[in-house]
């Protein structure tokens, strides 16, 4: 398995005058985002702070990219364009583990 970084970002559907646990299909993105941690597939991931716009950063675990991307899609903010993503990068990991299955 290999780790992925992602950068989401405001999508089309963004609401600006709302926050963002206000925005429309809070709950079933949250539901949503909570099982992909359940599975492992999100090893981490949250929000960005201290930008003008809605970012959030996540780490993932995925056998490569295209199934990364097949899974981020399912989220039911990215179907109906709440959230877009902006960057999906394979990441090196070198230094401590996000899996949490000690040293490498």
């Amino acid at each position: 398995m290999a780790h992925f970084v992602v950068i989401n970002g405001q999508g089309p559907a963004w609401d600006n005058t709302r926050s963002m646990r206000d925005q429309s299909g809070w709950a079933e993105h949250a539901s949503f985002m909570n099982q992909l941690a359940e599975e492992r597939f999100v090893v981490l991931g949250g929000p960005l702070t201290g930008g003008a716009k809605h970012r959030a950063m996540l780490i993932v675990e995925a056998t490569d990219e295209r199934s990364a991307r097949q899974r981020l899609a399912e989220d039911p903010w990215m179907r109906a364009g709440v959230l877009r993503i902006l960057t999906l990068d394979p990441w090196e990991v070198l230094l401590g583990d996000p899996t949490g299955h000690g040293s490498r």
